[in-house]
């Protein structure tokens, strides 16, 4: 009866065991990461040298296994590794033991721990890594130690393998709190001989806190440059400039329209006739007409929402934790925040698409849910068929994959769906302070500079000034060797966007209505998303002028992941232009009076 009872089941049925387990594996990993992390250690006690990845300096992101360079490996016991987060999985870490034999505060002397057999094939390896800079990563305790493989001779010609790894340990109490790496021992490689690979260990007491010990790692002389802060500071002042000329301009004109429109009220209908009717009051019949291809419109609103609250979230996650000292705990936190937070993107898409009276809301909630992770999976499939041709550690594992399916369908679609429905039956009523007519009113000729196309296009201009320096701290921490953690100027920064988004989009939105065009919906959406525009055309720049990256792999990788990243900016500016929009236009109606 059992085992009828199993076959009856649906397969989204039968899947739901295995997506529990995966669940409570990763809690399960995650746990033992955490006792594994922060361990205190016995005198003599084991001490695990893990080998990550090894690839060339300029392209950070093309990394591969350390031992697919013909590596030796100590004589010690292997133990396996497993991801023990979804970051790391999709960050390519790739942990595999050295076999070296430490101990905590045991000195070891300069010892041999295995020999290389050197013939053409593999000295060919070793040449190509050295000429491509190569470098390798290492970790003790969940400290990052870089090394460099070898160098050349100034003419070029001989290539040198660093043999000796010289490891010095700093350890307060019982905890490991500093690991510096000496190279040592260069080697000239020569095809048919033997290398023998030697290590020692030095431990020394130190007086840096264990919740201090990733300061190291950190650059304040870069992160909080006085460009930094004066890049702020001027982003503040061009915020203050703006909302006080938004405000000035804004209040003394529609002063000005709402005394011109109370005196119309005042004039019989002959007058009215004859006056000269103009102005933003004239469209009120079609300002809050439902925008074209409204089910795309609101998933799209839906889906920056969402994004505002992601982003908002992980930095105060990040301001309070310190995810950088975690390997891949930082997109493991973005991944968890964006679908916890499914719900406000059906809420306020679902909601969108109720008021403009659309009827196909379950298509609707299928795109706005998808939107986004389809993009982003859409990229990375693209970007891991490159991964695998060159063996990189990219690479996204099939598992990875599978786990990631089972987060956007058996996690963000039933909480859009959840959203969705809250935002139709809480906030779907069309409740417009004007009637839309039922005959669209026809939108009269204007100048150029008037033109949606155009405002759209200059729109984008003022919020990328107020964050384009930023930018470059974000960049550098990414595609560079640094650790972003100024995370206080980030939520600045977002603050700052923000509010220049909505400050012109509210004045793009008013020159419109006043020139009697009500397509304000999806202009005041693309003007402040056209922000993206210009951030991917400096990520265009960086990359020429600020990198010196190269390769298929890394170029795709860089400008595919580029495009994610400024598309997501772009939908996020959107959705914030035109919330902010839309509660600008409500008010200027809701205060005239209209017959």
């Amino acid at each position: 009866m059992a085992a009828s009872s199993v076959a009856e089941l649906q397969p989204w049925q039968r899947a739901w065991p295995g997506l529990l387990g995966y669940l409570s594996m990763t809690a399960t990993y995650q746990t033992y990461r955490v006792l594994v992390s922060h361990l205190q250690y016995t005198d003599k006690e084991e001490v695990v040298l893990w080998m990550n990845t090894v690839g060339p300096y300029h392209n950070r992101q093309e990394t591969y296994k350390y031992f697919s360079l013909p590596f030796c490996a100590g004589s010690k016991k292997t133990i396996s590794h497993y991801h023990e987060t979804l970051g790391e999985a999709l960050q390519g870490v790739e942990l595999e033991f050295s076999g070296l034999d430490i101990k905590f505060k045991e000195e070891v002397m300069q010892t041999t721990y295995c020999e290389i057999e050197l013939d053409k094939a593999k000295r060919d390896a070793f040449v190509y890594a050295i000429k491509n800079h190569y470098w390798y990563q290492m970790y003790i305790d969940d400290l990052p130690i870089w090394g460099i493989v070898g160098e050349a001779d100034e003419n070029g010609e001989d290539h040198y393998l660093w043999t000796y790894k010289k490891l010095e340990i700093g350890f307060n109490g019982n905890r490991i709190v500093d690991v510096n790496l000496t190279s040592e021992g260069k080697v000239k490689l020569v095809p048919n001989t033997r290398i023998a690979m030697s290590y020692s260990v030095k431990w020394k007491k130190s007086d840096v806190k264990f919740e201090d010990r990733f300061d190291k790692y950190l650059d304040p002389s870069f992160f909080q440059h006085r460009i930094h802060w004066f890049s702020i500071f001027n982003s503040f002042m061009m915020v203050i400039f703006l909302v006080g000329l938004v405000s000035m301009i804004l209040m003394r004109t529609l002063r000005k329209d709402y005394a011109r429109y109370s005196k119309e009220e005042e004039m019989d209908d002959m007058d009215r006739d004859l006056g000269d009717e103009y102005g933003w009051k004239q469209v009120h019949g079609d300002v809050f007409r439902p925008s074209s291809h409204p089910l795309i419109f609101s998933s799209l609103i839906g889906s920056g929402c969402q994004i505002f609250s992601v982003s908002l979230i992980v930095i105060i996650v990040a301001i309070v934790e310190d995810l950088y000292t975690e390997r891949g705990s930082m997109l493991s936190t973005a991944i968890f925040v964006y679908a916890a937070t499914s719900p406000v993107n059906g809420y306020f898409g679902g909601s969108l698409y109720a008021k403009q009276g659309g009827r196909r809301w379950i298509k609707q909630m299928f795109i706005g849910a998808f939107m986004i992770p389809a993009m982003v999976c859409g990229t990375a499939f693209f970007i891991n068929f490159i991964a695998i041709y060159y063996h990189a550690s990219r690479a996204i594992p099939f598992g990875t994959m599978v786990a990631v399916c089972c987060i956007c369908f058996f996690v963000i679609l039933p909480l859009n769906l959840v959203g969705t429905i809250l935002g139709r039956n809480l906030s779907g009523q069309p409740n417009f302070p004007c009637r839309v007519n039922a005959v669209p009113r026809p939108i009269p000729e204007k100048k150029w500079f008037m033109e949606p196309a155009v405002i759209v296009c200059l729109g984008g201009i003022l919020p990328f000034g107020s964050i384009f320096i930023e930018m470059y701290f974000i960049f550098t921490s990414f595609w560079a060797y640094k650790i972003y953690y100024v995370y206080g100027f980030m939520m600045l920064v977002l603050v700052i966007l923000c509010i220049v988004t909505v400050c012109v989009t509210i004045v793009c939105t008013y020159f419109l209505l006043n020139a009697e065009d009500y397509r304000w919906q999806w202009t005041s959406f693309l003007s402040a998303a056209s922000t993206a525009v210009y951030v991917y055309m400096y990520s265009f720049y960086y990359y020429f002028f600020k990198t010196k990256m190269y390769g298929l792999f890394q170029t795709s990788f860089y400008f595919g992941y580029m495009a994610v990243f400024s598309t997501a900016l772009g939908i996020m500016c959107g959705a914030v232009g035109y919330m902010g929009t839309s509660a600008f236009v409500r008010k200027i109606y809701t205060n005239v009076k209209i017959d």
